[in-house]
């Protein structure tokens, strides 16, 4: 398993100036809870699952099944 950024640049730099806005959380989540806090319980839940694959929420991070 290894999560990595999203290879396009440009939602990288996206989604990080949000999360410099927003103070740490997902600039697509309109509530600020700590679940919603960068990297969120979604995504974590979702790197626990061993069969998930795929990005988070806003797509800043992918996890893949392969090392």
């Amino acid at each position: 398993m290894k999560v990595r950024y999203n290879e396009n640049q440009e939602v990288v730099d996206a989604v990080k100036e949000g999360l410099e806005r927003t103070g740490g959380y997902c600039p697509c989540r309109i509530e600020r809870t700590e679940d919603n806090k960068c990297m969120c319980k979604e995504f974590r839940d979702q790197i626990k699952d061993p069969n998930f694959e795929g990005y988070c929420h806003c797509m800043l991070y992918y996890k893949s099944l392969e090392d």
